[in-house]
């Protein structure tokens, strides 16, 4: 047996988002992420309702391999939900997503934390930077809202 100590990475951002919590929750889904992320195209989704719920699971594109997500908790009327991300000899990711009602809307407590799997989930770990996340938090949270204000997708030549 090999125990090691996680080589692991966790962070947080606060989205300000300009639809209630029950707007929003339904879009936290990979199929109907699709309505606001230009280009969001699963590989596979197996669920019994064609939607997020608990034990959904969808695969992405990952290198080396496909991700592998599944939703453990999927509470609609606490406005949370958590997935796990497995991207095979990469990392391990634990997302947690909590609504709250807010003056103007909403907002998303949204939490990452990745565990290196190997050599590649170091290297990614080292690169998942307070910077990083951050600007990958603005951009999600200026596409949710685009799509809230505008019915669709924001485009590339838009953000």
């Amino acid at each position: 047996m090999n125990i090691i100590q996680p080589n692991r990475v966790t962070r947080s951002y606060i989205q300000h988002l300009i639809g209630k919590p029950a707007d929003v929750f339904p879009l936290l889904c990979p199929v109907r992420e699709a309505d606001w992320i230009e280009g969001w195209d699963p590989h596979l989704v197996v669920s019994d309702s064609g939607l997020a719920e608990p034990d959904c699971v969808f695969t992405t594109a990952a290198e080396p391999h496909e991700a592998i997500w599944y939703i453990t908790r999927h509470e609609t009327a606490a406005g949370f939900v958590e997935m796990i991300k497995i991207t095979p000899a990469v990392t391990a990711c634990r997302l947690t997503i909590q609504l709250r009602p807010a003056e103007d809307g909403s907002e998303a407590v949204i939490t990452y934390s990745h565990t290196s799997l190997g050599p590649e989930g170091d290297a990614f770990v080292a690169s998942f930077t307070e910077d990083y996340f951050v600007k990958f938090m603005q951009d999600w949270e200026a596409r949710v809202n685009h799509y809230l204000r505008h019915g669709s997708a924001l485009r590339e030549t838009e953000a």
